[in-house]
């Protein structure tokens, strides 16, 4: 049977992403975020999971405002990287797992879950930075076959915090179900406390941030219970990408142990943190 062995929570800023692939990593804006990265990585690189269940949203990039899923999956063998407007980010193709995901969908179909399926999707930063911020340095290749899965987080009215730590649990319990004996982690992206426009452009909640960098372990619960408008008025218009995390930490189960965190200010604009969770099977 497959087991999850770690949960990943990690913002996805595209410029994290262009800081890596520019090496400007040491520069005195990003190397607090970087050197905070690097406990995780060490731990990551020694615990490589079969398959990545990667939850991130799409920016526009593969999709458009015309058809915008509330949850989807991808169903692929492969995933092209997408070009944001300046070309494809010069990192590995993404290989798929199309059996996982056949398993997956029909599980969460049936515990009342309408998810969209892709069978052709190219995957933007939402995706590729998180896989960076696990491997900095892939080569030909990540290490390991990985399930795209959408989220809305742009587009009123978004899933709700609570609707989003049950599809965790619903996946968890699906990722369990699976008959082969695989590794498998599960990464929640996003976040943190953003606005890129309007008004509060450049807004920052720091106490707001680090009371769920806490929670997120120890009550998750809790967050599931603030309402969209509460994500959107303390950690911004797109702060409300948090809620991708509580489907990484569904995932998980009750019982995680927490590996390593960083938390920075600022990332471009934004608040960027990461978040490392060890489940038993990790042992």
């Amino acid at each position: 049977m497959a087991e999850i062995i770690w949960g990943l929570a990690t913002s996805h800023v595209p410029s994290i992403g262009a800081a890596m692939d520019n090496e400007k990593t040491e520069d005195d804006l990003w190397k607090p975020l970087f050197d905070g990265y690097a406990p995780a990585r060490e731990w990551m690189a020694e615990h490589t999971p079969d398959v990545a269940i990667v939850v991130y949203n799409d920016h526009a990039n593969a999709l458009d405002m015309s058809f915008i899923p509330t949850f989807a999956i991808g169903a692929a063998e492969e995933y092209d990287v997408a070009d944001e407007g300046y070309g494809p980010r010069q990192v590995p193709q993404v290989v798929g797992d199309a059996e996982l995901s056949e398993h997956l969908l029909v599980n969460l179909v049936d515990e009342g879950f309408d998810m969209t399926v892709f069978h052709e999707i190219d995957v933007d930063h939402g995706l590729t930075v998180p896989l960076s911020v696990y491997t900095p340095d892939p080569g030909d290749s990540w290490p390991c076959r990985v399930v795209p899965m959408l989220v809305n987080v742009l587009h009123y009215p978004q899933p709700t915090a609570k609707r989003c730590l049950q599809l965790g649990e619903a996946l968890g319990r699906a990722i369990r179900s699976y008959p082969e004996d695989i590794k498998v982690a599960v990464f929640g992206t996003g976040g943190m406390s953003h606005q890129l426009s309007g008004e509060r452009a450049g807004l920052i909640n720091q106490e707001f941030d680090r009371n769920f960098l806490d929670k997120i372990e120890t009550d998750p619960q809790s967050l599931a219970e603030i309402s969209r408008a509460e994500y959107v008025e303390e950690a911004g218009a797109e702060g409300i990408e948090m809620i991708m995390w509580l489907i990484m930490r569904g995932a998980l189960g009750e019982k995680v142990r927490r590996v390593h965190d960083t938390y920075h200010v600022p990332a471009s604009n934004t608040a960027a943190a990461m978040a490392l969770f060890a489940t038993d099977a990790a042992e």
